[in-house]
């Protein structure tokens, strides 16, 4: 294939819906977890629910990167971005994502220098053009955007910009996927596993999930024919008892990862001892933060960080959303007090979220249900 529209080809959508439901056993049930954001939302763009049999369903996992962020975090860097002297930089998706004294875009209107940026080389250029400002970066993101928060952090120590820092908040997709599996509440046949990551560490670090909880595991890309050739080769490993892992997704994920890639993050940054992700909890050697070698270019060290931990609203589900317990619509605010406009969690907050992506398609998908239930 060649062209997007091949892999969105409709005929070829039904061949492979139809292979799917031939391979499920009469009176079983099958869950599979699509661990990225990026997935969930073709998922119900596309609709690929209603080409899936009864018998299979996909639930959304923690892969949505502004979505795991606490609130304490927010928080911390808008104390950061509230000094005179600081001009904070960070994603568009992170602008809206509340903490517990409101949101960037809050504390961007009480007049802290809050700026949007599509890449940290943005900040980078910032800081050139303020030599007299501290330039703050809000790394987020798992192993897709870390090397590119680390290759810029290289630039500026090799271009001697000094004030240019990064408050890191990159997280690692292994000990997520494993504080799931370790999750008494939910059962999984397996993984479509995340595409974007794996094309920097490769697929050998998911290798654990087949050996060690006998799980399979298919790295699949982001077209709806890609997810629904992944569940079927899910179907097929459940099918023939096998648990091992697998490359959808070969024209674009090497099975070694990107080695570059893997070798500046290493150089720049170190693995946290623990870190909070918001609905999972503190999970150890999950998330990483600078090393001492680039100690110069670390927020935590330079700015006092008061290191909140603020609890997430009573009335917002978003961690029962990522570790796949709950559908979105299940939340007793989705749709109502909570919406994209006027989100109460961080899964409404990013296009990777799976309540803004079921709010903005996956709804119509559960009204087809009721119609049919009605009938």
């Amino acid at each position: 294939m060649r062209f997007v529209d091949e892999y969105r080809d409709a005929a070829a959508a039904r061949a492979l819906a139809a292979r799917i439901a031939s391979r499920c056993e009469p009176g079983r049930e099958y869950k599979f977890m699509e661990v990225c954001g990026g997935h969930t939302h073709t998922i119900y763009k596309h609709g690929l629910e209603d080409h899936l049999p009864p018998a299979v369903t996909l639930v959304h996992g923690p892969g949505c990167p502004v979505c795991v962020i606490p609130m304490g975090r927010v928080d911390d860097a808008i104390h950061i971005a509230r000094r005179p002297d600081v001009i904070m930089t960070s994603f568009g998706d992170m602008m809206r994502v509340p903490g517990g004294e409101g949101s960037f875009l809050d504390a961007k209107a009480e007049g802290a220098d809050i700026r949007m940026v599509y890449s940290p080389l943005d900040a980078l250029k910032i800081a050139r053009e303020n030599p007299d400002r501290n330039v703050v970066f809000m790394g987020i993101g798992f192993e897709t955007t870390t090397p590119s928060t680390a290759m810029t952090v290289l630039r500026a120590a090799e271009e001697g910009v000094g004030n240019f820092s990064v408050f890191c908040n990159h997280v690692l997709i292994i000990p997520a996927i494993k504080a799931i599996l370790d999750s008494p509440d939910l059962r999984l046949d397996g993984f479509v596993g995340p595409g974007h990551v794996s094309a920097v560490i490769g697929c050998e670090p998911y290798r654990f999930i087949a050996e060690e909880h006998g799980k399979p595991l298919v790295v699949a890309g982001f077209e709806p024919l890609d997810i629904l050739q992944s569940v079927d080769m899910l179907l097929a490993q459940v099918g023939e008892g096998r648990s091992v892992v697998e490359n959808q997704y070969a024209r674009v994920v090497p099975w070694e990862g990107n080695r570059i890639a893997l070798e500046a993050i290493g150089k720049v940054m170190r693995v946290r001892p623990h870190f909070e992700w918001r609905g999972l909890g503190f999970i150890s050697h999950s998330a990483l933060e600078m090393s001492d070698e680039y100690a110069a270019f670390d927020a935590e060290r330079i700015f006092d960080v008061p290191g909140a931990r603020i609890a997430d609203p009573k009335s917002c589900q978003c961690g029962e959303v990522l570790k796949g317990v709950l559908k979105p619509w299940e939340c007793k605010v989705f749709g109502t007090a909570c919406t994209p406009e006027t989100p109460i969690g961080t899964c409404m907050v990013s296009s990777e979220g799976a309540c803004a992506a079921y709010y903005n398609f996956g709804r119509f998908s559960r009204e087809r249900v009721r119609e049919a239930t009605r009938a």
